[in-house]
């Protein structure tokens, strides 16, 4: 009778239990998949699940995806081609197939961390780091003759890239220096397909600075500040209104679309990228929400861009970097 009573006593616990399971996990199936678009604030009203917001990159309020189609010739007999950055932030390598045309397609990118910049890398960590780039790009088919290293204008403000300038030099390389205002046409070069030379202008949201170029008879570059403007002290209405006075500066006939890089825009265009597509158009960026300062201060840039230029269409290049403009334009 004793194991009769304690079975009655718990027959219906277990039983809602078992109902329940099946329950919950259709519920997370739905959130899981899209089923279920809006949940609860707390206070009885609905939220749309996208306004979440994350403390490693930011997210999306709901938006209606737009494609960009065009798609670029690919290169015919062409040579392999590598190419270091040197940034603000870090070193990234390309290797690209450039033919005689200037045609070009990406074969390998690889976005790394210097660490030297927060002074917690010695001489051999950056002797190791640029090897295994070098390295990298042997394996890939790049001739010797065909690497080449590049300092960025933002970097060339830090005093630690001398010691990386210096590594590369004892390695025997040669290194090459440029400012803010080749940086813009080398952009440019990469960036801006001929087809549009006439009614687009190009952006590169860096670090240490932002260019933005254009064609007008020949090659037009502007230098404004960069995402980590915040470290000078900066105010991000000061930057809001130099950034805006800077584009005024586009002709009124080439702001209908705008071709983006730079580590801010790829930050955005990663939330709302499909597949392996090669061009995302960034949302507004009204629509972007994250607590990381320097995304914050890049859409307060990309922000006034807009604001000024009235432009709709912000593309973001998947492929494109300035040093693969520098490798472009070599003899």
């Amino acid at each position: 009778m004793e194991e009769k009573s304690i079975w009655a006593r718990l027959r219906w616990p277990i039983k809602a239990v078992i109902i329940a399971i099946p329950i919950v996990g259709l519920g997370y199936w739905a959130f899981e998949t899209g089923k279920i678009d809006a949940i609860s604030d707390g206070n009885g009203s609905k939220k749309d699940s996208t306004e979440q917001t994350s403390s490693s990159s930011p997210t999306i309020k709901g938006d209606d995806k737009r494609t960009f189609n065009y798609v670029p010739e690919k290169p015919v007999n062409g040579e392999y081609k590598g190419v270091v950055e040197v940034g603000a932030s870090g070193f990234n390598s390309f290797v690209v197939n450039i033919d005689n045309q200037k045609r070009w397609e990406i074969i390998s990118k690889d976005f790394g961390k210097s660490f030297v910049y927060e002074g917690i890398a010695n001489t051999a960590d950056i002797r190791t780091g640029l090897k295994d780039y070098i390295g990298a790009m042997f394996d890939k088919g790049v001739k010797s003759k065909n690497i080449h290293f590049v300092i960025s204008s933002g970097a060339q403000k830090e005093p630690k890239t001398a010691v990386i300038v210096s590594e590369l030099k004892k390695m025997g390389f040669v290194v090459n220096l440029v400012t803010a205002e080749q940086e813009g046409k080398l952009a440019l070069k990469c960036v801006l397909p001929a087809s549009y030379y006439d009614n687009s202008f190009v952006v590169d949201i860096g670090s240490g600075n932002t260019k933005i170029s254009w064609m007008d008879g020949d090659v037009k570059s502007a230098e404004a500040p960069g995402a980590k403007y915040y470290e000078k002290n900066l105010k991000d209405d000061a930057v809001y209104s130099v950034v805006k006075t800077i584009s005024a500066k586009i002709p009124a006939a080439k702001r209908e679309i705008c071709f983006i890089i730079g580590g801010v825009p790829f930050e955005l265009a990663k939330q709302i990228r499909t597949g392996e597509e090669r061009f995302t158009v960034l949302s507004d960026p009204e629509k972007y929400n994250t607590d990381k300062i320097k995304i914050k201060s890049g859409v307060n840039i990309y922000k006034a861009i807009k604001d000024e230029t009235k432009c709709d269409t912000f593309v973001f290049d998947w492929d494109a970097n300035f040093t693969i403009g520098f490798l472009l334009a070599l003899k």
